[in-house]
Order: C-alpha cells, then sequence, then structure tokens
C-alpha cells in the first residue's frame, strides 16, 4: 500500500514559462524561470525528507529528463507547492 505522506515533485509545476495547462502547479507569484532539480532540493530539503530521482521524467513531458524529488510531508500536496515555490524565490532572490 502507498504511503500518502510521500509527494511526488517535479520541478516544471515551478516553472513561470509554463502555464497552467502546460504543468504548472503554483501561481505566478511564487513561480520562477526555468528551475532545475538541485534548486528543487535546496528548497525542499528544510520541509521534509528528500529522495532525489534524477533520470525520471514528467508523463505528460516524457521527452524531457528533468528528474524529480519524492518528500515526506504531512501536511496537503498544494501547501508543500506553496512553502516550496517561496523557498524558491527566496533561493533564487539570494543569488
Amino acid at each position: 500500500m502507498r504511503d500518502r505522506r510521500i509527494k511526488v515533485l517535479y520541478p516544471s509545476y515551478f516553472d513561470s514559462r509554463l502555464t497552467r495547462g502546460e504543468g504548472r502547479r503554483v501561481p505566478k507569484e511564487l513561480a520562477v524561470k526555468n528551475p532545475n532539480l538541485d534548486e528543487l532540493i535546496k528548497a525542499a530539503s528544510p520541509l521534509g525528507e528528500v529522495v532525489v530521482e534524477r533520470e525520471k521524467a514528467r508523463p505528460s513531458r516524457w521527452y524531457r529528463r528533468e528528474g524529480r524529488i519524492l518528500i515526506r510531508y504531512e501536511g496537503s500536496k498544494e501547501d508543500l507547492l506553496k512553502k516550496v515555490g517561496q523557498n524558491l524565490r527566496r533561493l533564487r532572490a539570494s543569488k
């Protein structure tokens, strides 16, 4: 049986260049341009235990092996997406 606390996140969820229909999952204010897997790992690590799968592709974007992370998180996926999006924005602002 699947553990419901494990959430799957792809970098494309946070890509400001994509529309919601193309796969962005966060509001534009929380999205960044062209996020990569390493940034996603840094943004998600403070929120829970992260497992990295670098060779995976999002099913709707099977031709781009952007990787994904699995994170153990107790709350809802939408809450997690917003927190990771905020952390990504902070990471980009500090560069």
